[in-house]
């Protein structure tokens, strides 16, 4: 069964039963489990699809006449399907099933920078993306002879648009920008970004691991070129990730990888490759974590994105209270629009210590550069304590999570 909801209200309390994992203790502590930007935990009903996948359903897809194969075949474009209308994107085809956002953010760079990207070229890139999207852009103007441009922040988290528009030129090939800051939980301007872009025949690949958890996403209101996330991210399986590509750039880009699957004809004078999608989804794929994503976007929908949105708001709006009274903390990333994340760092205490202590109290935090150490440079720290926040959370956890806090920060000081 997945969750019942009325007027996009849910109740949490409903809601937590349906997470085994929150029920268990460490250190003989009940779990407060504060690191959904790491990772999200499953609901039994995303398990329970794995579970019967592995358990009654096992078998290869496309390749097979046999009725399991044709059986788990029709489920997992099924599955490509749901994924497309939860994006609003105009075809199934425009779906790649990935291994994450690290590996939909490798095969545009790749593919892209193949086709488009020549030396002299400009990629653009801003100063709070995650090493996922510095570094494939990284190779790509090494290989290329292209240049890196990054569009700076502010001392609030936030974009710094005007300096965007003055980097924009003649010369910008493609901009990749993160939706949602992984570390600042800054929520960008996609929309305009990608509108000014567009002003100047720009494509855009957004990162959006960080922004499916907690916003409802429309690639056909954003007119985004690209579009990429991971389902561990949000309450899916580990191992799968989804590329949205617009057609017109999915049909003219190169295979990223090649092998079985790929491919219409074989010879060994020629390779004929497939059409959309096989064409960038090369060997088996992770099946189960296919279906999988389909049940956790089912659940999702079902208690409401705008509810989902609300009540981590009011999350984030409670913690924030709290944790700004506490003598000594300053929040990294104030920005105006934010997802419920928040890092912070404690007079200079290391935020390693402040972790293990919390981790001995039964609450478990992100502690360090979260992959994005270019931002937390400009911040001049060396890393922070983050907290992110899900619809299971609850303000009692955050009580539990500040009291614990200051039993760590007077061990420490």
């Amino acid at each position: 069964m997945l969750p019942n909801t009325k007027n996009n209200i849910f109740s949490v309390e409903q809601v937590r039963k349906d997470f085994p994992i929150l029920q268990r203790s460490i250190h003989s502590k009940a779990l407060v489990y504060f690191d959904n930007g790491a990772t999200t935990q499953k609901p039994q009903q995303v398990i329970d699809t794995l579970t019967q996948y592995y358990s009654f359903q096992n078998a290869n897809i496309h390749r097979g006449v046999h009725s399991l194969s044709q059986e788990i075949t029709t489920l997992y474009e099924a599955a490509r399907v749901q994924v497309q209308k939860h994006l609003n994107a105009a075809h199934a085809h425009e779906i790649i099933f990935t291994q994450g956002t690290t590996d939909s953010i490798n095969l545009v760079a790749y593919s892209y920078g193949k086709k488009y990207i020549k030396s002299g070229d400009e990629i653009m890139i801003t100063t709070m993306e995650h090493h996922s999207n510095i570094i494939p852009w990284q190779q790509v103007c090494e290989d290329r002879g292209a240049v890196l441009k990054v569009i700076p922040v502010n001392a609030i988290g936030e974009l710094d648009l005007e300096a965007f528009e003055q980097l924009l030129s003649q010369k910008t090939k493609i901009i990749a920008v993160t939706h949602v800051s992984n570390t600042l939980g800054t929520i960008n301007p996609i929309k305009y970004i990608i509108e000014k872009a567009h002003q100047n025949n720009i494509p855009v690949l957004v990162d959006g691991a960080q922004a499916t958890p907690h916003l409802k996403v429309d690639v056909a209101d954003l007119n985004a070129d690209f579009y990429c996330f991971s389902s561990h991210k949000m309450y899916g399986p580990t191992g799968v990730g989804i590329l949205y590509g617009k057609e017109k750039w999915l049909e003219e880009m190169p295979p990223y990888q090649t092998g079985g699957g790929v491919i219409e004809t074989v010879s060994f004078e020629r390779t004929k490759f497939a059409s959309l999608p096989l064409k960038f989804e090369a060997g088996t794929p992770h099946i189960a974590g296919g279906i999988g994503t389909a049940t956790a976007i089912d659940y999702l929908n079902n208690l409401g994105m705008d509810a989902v949105a609300r009540y981590e708001n009011e999350l984030l709006q409670y913690a924030t209270i709290q944790l700004l009274a506490i003598e000594g903390v300053k929040i990294i990333g104030t920005a105006s629009k934010k997802a419920s994340v928040i890092s912070f760092v404690v007079n200079g205490l290391h935020p390693y210590d402040i972790g293990m202590i919390l981790d001995q109290q039964g609450v478990a935090v992100r502690t360090g550069h979260h992959c994005t150490q270019p931002l937390l440079e400009y911040f001049k720290v060396p890393g922070t304590v983050r907290v992110s926040f899900s619809f299971y959370n609850t303000k009692a956890e955050i009580d539990i999570f500040v009291l614990a806090l200051n039993k760590a920060l007077k061990m420490l000081l």
